[in-house]
Parts: C-alpha cells; structure tokens; sequence
C-alpha cells in the first residue's frame, strides 16, 4: 500500500505536458553543443536565426525548441499553395541537454519533394542538399553561436 501511495504522489508531482512536438530531428540535421543552458540556447539561436532573416514564428524555451511556418527559400517570405520542391522550406530546431552546462542543437531546413495522402507529412519531408541558400543561413547562424558559447 505505502509504494502504491508512494507512486501516486510521484505522478502527481510531474508536469508531464510540453508544447514541444514529437518528432526527432531528421538525420542530417546542423548539430552544435554551446555552453548555454536550454531556455539560453534557445533564445540565442531564434536570436542568431533573426539576424539572418529565417522567419521564426514559434520558440519555446523552456522546452527547447522553435519552428517557422514553410517559406519562400528566395524571399523569405510564406508559401501560397502546397509546400513542395526545394523552394518551399521549413527550418525546427530542437535543443536538448548535453554535459553539465551545456544544449546540443539541431536545426534542420527540410522541403518536401512530392505530396502523397497516404503518407503522414513529416515522412515526405528531407533535408535540404548542402549549398542550399537557407541552410547556408542557417550554418551563418550557427556560426556565430559557435565563436560565442561554444568550446574555447
């Protein structure tokens, strides 16, 4: 009875909802660990992404993440219509605990090279190719993270 009780109250003690959506970040996704807690890792990254023009439109930091909605890859500016092809993007990024002190981060910048029903959306989507100019962005972005609260 007393460990029942015991499990009760630890249940009731956790805050287990959290806006961050459940998704990992695709497999070539920007990585970088600074020396920043999360909600300052995410911060200076939706900061450095500004500077750059990527139109964020939500960021969370106390769960460690951000997201645009889908863009124009030459204007910046939204998508009309369906998200497909190289020209329409959308930049998330996630950013998690690593050693004491310290966010890994992971941005991607993914497109969507076909449409298809029968499939969940986030399955259609990739990475951009390397050279891509909105993951240059965000390499400019990450950059300037890297030279302030990354490894001296």
């Amino acid at each position: 009875m007393r460990t029942a009780l015991l499990g009760l109250a630890c249940l009731a003690g956790c805050y287990s909802t959290t806006t961050r959506p459940d998704l990992v970040p695709v497999p070539d996704a920007s990585r970088l660990e600074v020396e920043l807690f999360v909600p300052e890792a995410t911060r200076a990254l939706a900061l450095a992404l500004d500077v750059d023009s990527i139109p964020v439109v939500r960021t969370e930091p106390d769960d460690g993440w951000l997201t645009t909605d889908w863009f124009d890859a030459a204007t910046l500016g939204p998508v009309s219509g369906r998200p497909l092809g190289l020209d329409a993007v959308r930049v998330r990024a996630f950013v998690d605990p690593a050693r004491p002190n310290h966010s890994l981060i992971q941005v991607e910048v993914v497109y969507r090279a076909v449409a298809d029903p029968a499939r969940p959306p986030r399955d259609l989507e990739m990475m951009v190719p390397v050279g891509h100019p909105v993951r240059e962005r965000v390499q400019r972005a990450l950059e300037r993270l890297r030279e302030e609260y990354g490894e001296r």
